[in-house]
């Protein structure tokens, strides 16, 4: 498991998620975390789009408190830069474009994002076989 061992405190790998956002030109960006909720997020807006990570911080219940908890909190944080490093990389080594790279975390218009919006869709259409209208084929140029 990538980074089960780091020593890099949350704070630092926090920052370092905002150094490359900010080398990347993000518009705005932040990171938050609700322990209420046992979340941490990332949201910043690049290429005039929004885009959102939420991961789930580390149950206590299961790796119980203190140093253990740490530790799995510190492993959450880096395994998140690196996603984000690596798709940031791939947009700009044109690997991919940006949607392509982030699409699932694309933050549309009702406050979800595109993964929160599909997912029931291709889990219905794995189920029923069929293509939902909604991810259908796309119009062509002489469609009505």
């Amino acid at each position: 498991m990538y980074a089960k061992d780091t020593r890099v405190p949350v704070t630092q790998s926090r920052m370092e998620i905002e150094r490359i956002l900010e080398r990347a030109k993000a518009k705005q960006f932040g990171t938050a975390v609700d322990y209420d909720l046992a979340q941490a997020r990332v949201q910043f807006k690049l290429h005039d789009r929004v885009v959102r990570f939420v991961i789930a911080l580390p149950d206590p219940k299961k790796v119980g408190q203190g140093v253990r908890y740490e530790q799995a909190e510190r492993q959450k944080w880096r395994a998140l830069l690196l996603v984000i490093k690596a798709k940031v990389e791939s947009v700009e080594n044109q690997i991919e474009t940006f949607e392509e790279s982030f699409l699932a975390n694309i933050v549309m218009p009702n406050d979800q994002t595109v993964a929160q919006i599909v997912r029931p869709l291709i889990a219905e259409s794995y189920s029923t076989s069929r293509m939902p209208k909604a991810l259908g084929p796309a119009p062509t140029s002489d469609s009505p």
